[in-house]
């Protein structure tokens, strides 16, 4: 242990002598020239370009420095887009730019490296913005959101939560199947008789746990500091409900693409960040049998000329009309919509009924049961907002909040009330009313496919402004449906054999 941490320590050192304080992830070079001075004056030795995948992962790929030229940013760089998922084989060839704005030093890297976000394209004479790029859709959405005069600002924030372990294998063969986690910090190893010190997490008791039963207390704060060192502003961190090691940092609201960058980013460094402290983290919804899952509510909130467009004090909860609006039309699309925020077949494993996770298709204030939650300690008219509570980290961040901010606007449009429709407000455990309350209450899917179905009936209102197009949907579906829905469909379960094996 000692030999690990002096390890730790070293490390840290080397990274901290590459580390430049520089507000990355907020615009840093107004032109190639800036770009230039900045790579010259601090000894930068390789750049670069990481590409959004159609799932939300990054890809990269690196140049030296000495291969650093203006053209790169008018020409581009070719890369097969079928590895990507957005295009087959046979008409695979597309051209990535980088966006010099999004330049930051990347600390997880020995070697002195200067890393930007790059735009998507089609080749061809006219080169042109590829629609399926999913940053292109989050400028498609705030275009299209500000062509309505309806708001100039749609900011979102997510909450992170995410479990850290110690380790985790897995095997998937014909004749054997096998999955091992462990966590230090876990209640099953009260027993463990080799440099055991006790202060174990209790079963589901991990909220807010403190010293000595937090042991990932200064991990988390690394995390923290290396979010603030590249503009991320962070609310707070703490420890969650999951006894083995299941954690969360939320993070101040951010313009839609802005926080989609940011998640991207926020990401990235609580993954590597954990590698460094000998952990590894995952945003798994459900990782654990038994263990409360992970998900990434979306705080929500629109802004016209500075002001808060979704307050009004004599309002429902300090809510407006167009707010109540806004939420009537995520809750009338929020079965279509799980088909983003929610895009893995793990997702469902987490959404069932009877535990924090909502899968009722209603709206509350301070509920927790709801699809949609209000807040109750945000009263002043510059915080009032709502959170959607089902989605997760397996999301294209890109994607999911552009879908989320489409439904809203469709409801403030053809002004949905909530109300009307059904969904509430219900300020009450919905799972502790009357089965004929209950039953009045419309449920979200049960499953990835369920919800790739209501994508397929109900999409009109993602293709406003031009901001989705019918091809990245049928896309969307197919690349879903293939990969992931079928793939594990003729795979048995353990389980499966305690329940079936004597038939």
């Amino acid at each position: 242990m000692k030999a690990y941490m002096l390890t730790f320590r070293i490390i840290r050192i080397i990274l901290k002598l590459y580390t430049i304080h520089m507000g990355a992830m907020e615009k840093m070079f107004n032109n190639y020239q800036e770009l230039e001075n900045f790579v010259k004056k601090n000894d930068i030795k390789i750049i670069d370009f990481k590409m959004i995948t159609l799932t939300g992962q990054w890809k990269h790929l690196s140049i030296p420095v000495t291969r650093l030229n203006e053209n790169i940013f008018k020409e581009g760089i070719g890369f097969d887009g079928s590895s990507y998922g957005y295009a087959v084989v046979e008409k695979s060839d597309m051209v990535f730019i980088p966006d010099m704005s999004t330049a930051f030093v990347d600390t997880f890297c020995n070697i002195p490296t200067l890393s930007m976000i790059a735009n998507i394209y089609e080749i061809g004479n006219n080169k042109k913005r590829f629609e399926g790029d999913p940053r292109f859709i989050t400028e498609k959405a705030e275009q299209y959101m500000q062509s309505l005069k309806i708001a100039d600002e749609f900011l979102v924030g997510p909450e992170f939560e995410f479990y850290v372990f110690d380790n985790i294998s897995y095997e998937i063969q014909h004749n054997h199947q096998e999955v091992f986690i462990d966590s230090v910090q876990a209640p099953w190893n009260t027993n463990n008789k080799e440099n055991n010190q006790g202060y174990k997490v209790p079963f589901q008791g991990g909220y807010h746990a403190a010293l000595p039963h937090d042991i990932t207390n200064d991990l988390r704060s690394e995390m923290v500091l290396k979010l603030e060192d590249v503009g991320i502003p962070v609310k707070y961190h703490h420890h969650e409900v999951g006894a083995a090691g299941q954690l969360e940092i939320e993070v101040e609201l951010g313009k839609l693409s802005e926080m989609a960058d940011r998640t991207l980013m926020i990401k990235y460094i609580i993954k590597n960040t954990s590698m460094l402290y000998g952990k590894t983290a995952t945003f798994m919804p459900k990782p654990l049998y038994g263990e409360a899952g992970s998900g990434m509510h979306v705080h929500m909130m629109l802004r016209k000329n500075g002001k808060n467009v979704f307050y009004d004090e004599k309002g429902y909860s300090g809510l407006s009309q167009d707010a109540l609006y806004f939420i009537g039309g995520v809750l009338k699309h929020s079965p279509s919509l799980l088909a983003f925020t929610n895009p893995s077949t793990n997702s469902y494993k987490r959404l069932v009924p009877g535990f924090e996770a909502p899968v009722s298709i209603c709206f509350g204030t301070a509920n927790r049961t709801a699809v949609i939650r209000i807040p109750g300690y945000a009263t002043k008219p510059e915080e009032k907002r709502f959170e959607f509570r089902p989605s997760d980290g397996t999301m294209n961040p890109y994607i999911a909040f552009s879908a989320l901010l489409m439904a809203g606007l469709d409801g403030i449009v053809n002004r949905i009330n909530p109300t009307d429709e059904g969904f509430g407000p219900y300020d009450v455990n919905v799972f502790e009313l009357p089965e004929k309350e209950k039953a009045k209450i419309k449920a979200l899917p049960k499953s990835l496919e369920e919800a790739l179905i209501a994508l397929q009936n109900d999409y009109e209102y993602l293709l406003k402004g031009g901001v989705f197009d019918k091809g990245f949907i049928d896309n969307w579906v197919n690349y879903k449906y293939k990969n992931e829905v079928v793939k594990i469909l003729p795979i048995p379960s353990p389980i499966e054999y305690s329940m079936y094996f004597d038939a």
